[in-house]
């Protein structure tokens, strides 16, 4: 059952937004959203939180430093998401501004894993360009104990950069900078690893700038690499915390001035979006997938060379075939979710509290996209599994989860409970990975339902759309939608959804497979559509939609586009 309710919101804290000049609805969506003060809506620069306060960054900008002043051979160790593509272009594009002897490493997810493993080590200890002397690790190497290790044995240092949660051991690295680790008060525990590398930056410059560097030259300009943090900030669904929407806030500005990477121009192109109208939701939804079907489907580092390279013509060559791939991946995905939903029709899911599923043909690198749109069906913690390797001894799951169940946890406990059962894993609340072997995939379902069965209440699964109210038929403008799309939206600080009763005066299918609708209030219709949606609505329905503004033969107009309706 899914239930249509609207965001508390406090009078005070939207009249005290309004009396400092926002908008009325702005004022009220702001404050429905935990905004309590003006300076909190405040995306100036300078409003950043300080990198003094994140463990790890001064000790960080000391070790860069050193290594600068010795010419020392660096080497950037990347993830193959949107996050570890754009914290490697941030490392690479960053500390090449200061002269360092800099190359990047991206291993491929399907031959060597997660994070900085012993074998990822012995194929940097092989790199061309001889042996690194300092290994940077972005999004990623709080977990590599075991890596870390490795190449302190070959003499190699570690800097470590990222943001996931740490396990009961840390790796001796020269330096750890990440605002989840024990003893660190940075206060934005959700900063993403580009945030976190970008920051790293940030507190090498100051560095430079205590030991006399800047006496006689100009100081690097970081901020010409905020569209890379914004595109990984929304990419890696982080919470838009304040520290956040500063960080994609400035990123965007720069990208709708124009001031942007070669390869985000191209991106943008690619993806046939304006890049001087862009939104988070371009960033999240057009930029974030091309990059990423790179390291679902092949090896990121054509993601990170699309970011890295300063040819414009390389970079239109790169973002094309990131386009294709993300072509190839969307129908391998169809494909696969075709067949899950399928074998769900077997059983009652309104009986489970969690989803399992796993197909010996499916494609490991789109496994977790499917896990989520399951969990979006659903509205249950689900895990997909697929063969981790041609011989189909283990699998790797990926699991994307509801709020109030914390899968990283689940995970943990089910391992503690299950000794043997999960062969390694990781992850944070919301979504997470594991391997374990095939023949055990039946054990994992009835430790995962179980957990289920006890964290979850019959509340907790039945979906809640959380809506902003009514809004007034005076806003349904080209001129207010273009107002809400310049705002700095994303996860934890949700686009506006707003609701309201409407008359049904006709309603059609479209390419059978989506609703067209014209509604009524009063006089006024509206033009709807309910994507992915064919069962007819009630004459009259409460809906939840969004606004959104299209061009017709040069005329804007207003569309809804509806969520749910009851």
């Amino acid at each position: 059952m899914t239930r249509i309710v609207t965001r508390a919101s406090s009078p005070a804290d939207a009249d005290a937004l309004t009396r400092h000049g926002l908008h009325p609805v702005i004022a009220r969506l702001y404050a429905s959203r935990g905004v309590t003060t003006p300076d909190e809506v405040e995306t100036e620069f300078k409003r950043l939180h300080a990198p003094a306060g994140l463990k790890g960054c001064d000790d960080a900008a000391v070790v860069l430093a050193d290594a600068l002043a010795a010419g020392r051979r660096m080497l950037v160790v990347a993830d193959y998401d949107c996050d570890g593509a754009t914290a490697c272009a941030v490392a690479v594009r960053g500390l090449r501004m200061f002269g360092a002897n800099i190359g990047y490493l991206v291993p491929n997810r399907f031959e060597y894993g997660y994070g900085l493993t012993p074998e990822i080590v012995e194929l940097a200890a092989r790199s061309k360009s001889g042996l690194p002397e300092l290994l940077i690790t972005v999004d990623n190497g709080i977990a590599s104990v075991e890596g870390v290790a490795a190449a302190n044995a070959l003499g190699i240092d570690v800097l470590v950069t990222d943001h996931h949660l740490p396990g009961d051991e840390l790796p001796d690295a020269r330096a750890i900078v990440n605002p989840n680790q024990p003893g660190c008060a940075f206060p934005s525990k959700c900063i993403a690893g580009v945030g976190v590398m970008f920051y790293v930056l940030l507190a090498l410059r100051a560095e430079l700038r205590k030991r006399g560097a800047y006496k006689d030259a100009p100081e690097p300009r970081l901020d010409g690499l905020l569209d890379l943090v914004a595109l990984g900030t929304v990419a890696d669904v982080v919470k838009l915390d304040c520290n956040n929407r500063i960080l994609v806030a400035q990123g965007l500005k720069r990208i709708r001035s124009g001031r942007m990477q070669p390869g985000i121009a191209a991106l943008f192109r690619a993806a046939g979006r304006d890049a001087r109208a862009a939104s988070g939701f371009d960033l999240g939804f057009a930029l974030g997938p091309r990059l990423n079907a790179a390291g679902r489907l092949s090896d990121m580092s054509l993601g990170i060379e699309c970011l890295t390279t300063d040819d414009i013509g390389r970079a239109w060559e790169l973002a094309q075939q990131l386009d294709s791939m993300n072509r190839e991946r969307r129908e391998i995905e169809a494909g696969m979710q075709q067949q899950a939903l399928a074998e769900l029709q077997t059983f009652d899911c309104g009986e489970r509290a969690t989803l399992t599923l796993y197909d010996a043909s499916w494609h490991q690198g789109v496994i977790g996209i499917v896990a989520g749109r399951l969990k979006e069906r659903f509205h249950r913690p689900s895990f997909t599994f697929a063969h981790a390797d041609d011989s189909g001894t283990l699998c790797k799951g990926s699991g994307r989860s509801i709020p109030g169940f914390h899968l990283r946890d689940a995970v943990d406990l089910i391992s503690k409970r299950e000794p043997g059962l999960i062969h390694k894993f990781g992850g944070h609340a919301m979504a997470a990975g594991l391997t374990l072997a095939t023949a055990d995939i039946p054990r994992f379902t009835a430790a995962f339902e179980a957990v289920g069965r006890e964290w979850l209440t019959a509340d907790a699964l039945s979906r809640t759309i959380e809506t902003d109210g009514e809004l007034e038929d005076a806003y349904f403008t080209p001129q207010f939608v273009e107002m809400l799309d310049a705002e700095v939206w994303g996860q934890g600080f949700p686009a506006p959804t707003f609701s309201g009763e409407f008359e049904v005066a006709s309603q059609a299918l479209v390419k059978e497979k989506h609703l067209k609708l014209s509604l009524l209030r009063g006089r006024q219709r509206f033009n709807a559509i309910w994507f992915n949606h064919v069962d007819p609505l009630p004459p009259r329905a409460t809906v939840a939609y969004r606004l959104v503004s299209d061009s017709w033969n040069g005329v804007a107009r207003v569309q809804m586009i509806v969520e749910h309706a009851l």
